[in-house]
């Protein structure tokens, strides 16, 4: 087990170092890390006391992260045999070592199989049940006065490539400065206010917010010691959610910082996550489109007063004569535009339809003023004479007599007046 994790380690590493710039960050999501573990054994030739530093590696590696998951001491930790620790333990990163003929000291990173540890561990599948919305990473790096992030490879880029996301909150997007990364995905873009390419760029990742993750280094002679201010910013204006400063003693200690960097920062972006600061900026969203003005509707037409109403007129009588009068009343009423018979029948009830300027309460009284008896009910008029004989029909109304224009007063002529 413990070579194939060292031939996973140098490929790992040699996929990390290819190409002039790139780093591919690692997927971590089937794996839990411990924090570096210190050793240093002896024995009787250097490959020995390599294997028993890493068989003591994973020991303590494995009690410390059952005390991270349980928030207990170490000392409460259940020691496992190595038979079992070997099925369950992933790979182991070398952070430094150093090989003597006899002697093994080095600082290990050992990584677990989440599947495999999670019954030794006491849990059972993910540990971390509530994870963020994907947000896009960008490390930004500040020393000796320029800005940079994935243009070229830098410590503090393979620290965040490196490191282990599977038990953080933050549901990280992280880009390897392959490709088109360096021209997006730069310092400058941190800078932008614009909300549009800052939609658009978050589209292209599949992100829905933004961490910028900054590290000012400053180193007092090359080689020598480094100081590195660390700061956690959210969102397109960079808000500040904090930050603190580490040192490094020479510049084979600045890879080891950053990891550093990297955990620390990903703590403060945790703690914000869990008090509710890592809230989306509503202006990364689309504006709403805008209100399409409807035309403007005509008011339906008001009704006529008089409109054109339909109704059938049955007429009752035994005797031609009587529907006779009944059509001349009816075409001679005022406000009937037509009476179309629909049935006659001289000896019984007679049908019109009759198109009339009115209701038919309007149409039966004028009816009823004629002379006639009448009933009606919905859209029917019933209508007969009083007696055997059908009413007369009303004259016309007279017409009226043009006005006669005034004949002048006779004027005297001058033979009359003398």
């Amino acid at each position: 087990m413990l070579l194939v994790a060292v031939g996973i380690g140098a490929a790992v590493y040699a996929q990390l170092e290819s190409g002039d710039r790139g780093i591919l960050p690692l997927d971590t999501t089937d794996t839990l890390e411990s924090t570096s573990i210190h050793v240093d054994v002896g024995a009787a030739d250097a490959q020995s006391a390599r294997l028993a530093g890493w068989r003591m590696a994973q020991r303590e590696a494995f009690r410390a992260l059952w005390a991270k998951m349980h928030n207990a001491p170490v000392s409460q930790a259940p020691n496992l045999p190595d038979s079992t620790l070997d099925q369950i333990v992933s790979s182991i990163n070398v952070d430094r070592e150093q090989i003597g003929p006899n002697r093994y000291i080095a600082d290990l990173q050992v990584e677990f199989d989440r599947d495999n540890a999670a019954p030794y561990l006491g849990i059972e599948g993910a540990q971390i049940t509530e994870h963020s919305v994907p947000m896009l990473l960008i490390p930004v790096t500040v020393t000796a006065g320029t800005e940079t992030t994935v243009e070229f490879r830098n410590a503090w880029q393979r620290a965040w490539a490196q490191f282990q996301t599977a038990q953080s909150p933050i549901n990280y997007v992280r880009v390897s400065g392959m490709g088109a990364d360096p021209l997006l995905v730069n310092a400058a873009q941190t800078a932008r206010p614009g909300r549009g390419w800052w939609r658009a760029l978050l589209d292209m990742y599949g992100a829905q917010d933004i961490l910028v993750a900054e590290v000012q280094l400053q180193r007092a002679y090359p080689g020598g010691p480094a100081r590195g201010r660390f700061i956690a910013r959210h969102g397109p204006d960079n808000e500040v959610l904090g930050g603190f400063t580490l040192t490094a003693p020479n510049s084979d200690a600045i890879p080891a910082m950053m990891a550093q960097g990297a955990q620390r920062i990903d703590g403060i972006f945790a703690q914000a996550f869990a008090d509710g600061r890592l809230s989306r900026d509503p202006s990364l969203n689309l504006p709403p489109p805008p209100v399409q003005q409807l035309p403007e509707q005509a008011p339906p037409p008001a009704k006529a007063v008089n409109a054109v109403n339909a109704y059938q007129v049955q007429i009752m009588g035994n005797d031609v004569t009587i529907y006779n009068f009944a059509m001349a009343h009816l075409r001679t009423l005022g406000g009937v535009d037509s009476a179309t018979p629909e049935q006659i029948n001289p000896n019984g009830t007679s049908y019109v339809l009759v198109a009339y300027h009115g209701t038919i309460a309007q149409l039966a009284a004028a009816l009823s003023a004629r002379g006639w008896v009448v009933d009606f009910s919905g859209t029917v008029v019933r209508m007969h004479p009083a007696g055997n004989k059908p009413p007369p029909i009303p004259p016309p109304p007279a017409a009226p007599q043009p006005a006669t224009p005034a004949q002048p007063a006779p004027t005297q002529n001058s033979a009359d007046a003398q």
